[in-house]
């Protein structure tokens, strides 16, 4: 079994107008699991509901603490782009766990999206990584405290 949580961010914002007005939604991972043929074998549970730019240490922990107390060893979040990596750094404090953060650079409502594939992604390395935390974007793993979100290039990258 394995334990999704959600936090919000870019992956679930929708949109309210052309000057860029959002709220994040409520989640889209059931829909986005369906279309990756994943149909069962998880536990899905919201945390937050939160544009990553707003989270501080307080929600972190919260993170930490769900992730903690969970009883599977397997665990994917899905978080805004824009902290993700501070996230990560939290949870190094967990272990024995593989914990895999993912998110999505553009909103999972619109047409162009990596949701899609980040959450297939993501799905695919928990399963296959061995206890750690990571983050799993566009195709590519990091070590928690080994990558960053370079902006401009809209992609994650290795520091």
């Amino acid at each position: 079994m394995i334990q999704i949580f959600t936090t919000g961010g870019t992956i679930d914002k929708v949109y309210h107008d052309a000057n860029s007005e959002f709220e994040v939604g409520h989640s889209t991972l059931p829909e986005l699991l369906s279309e990756s043929n994943i149909h069962e074998g998880y536990r899905l549970r919201e945390l937050l509901r939160k544009d990553s730019l707003e989270m501080d240490d307080t929600d972190r922990e919260l993170v930490v603490g769900a992730v903690a107390e969970c009883d599977c060893s397997r665990i994917v979040i899905t978080h805004g782009t824009d902290t993700m990596a501070e996230t990560a750094a939290a949870l190094a404090k967990v272990t024995g766990k593989t914990i895999v953060l993912t998110g999505a650079m553009q909103p999972a409502r619109m047409r162009r999206t990596d949701a899609v594939f980040n959450i297939g992604f993501a799905w695919a390395s928990v399963q296959l990584l061995p206890h750690g935390v990571y983050i799993a974007m566009n195709g590519e793993v990091f070590e928690a405290g080994s990558a960053r979100k370079n902006l401009k290039a809209q992609k994650f990258e290795r520091v």
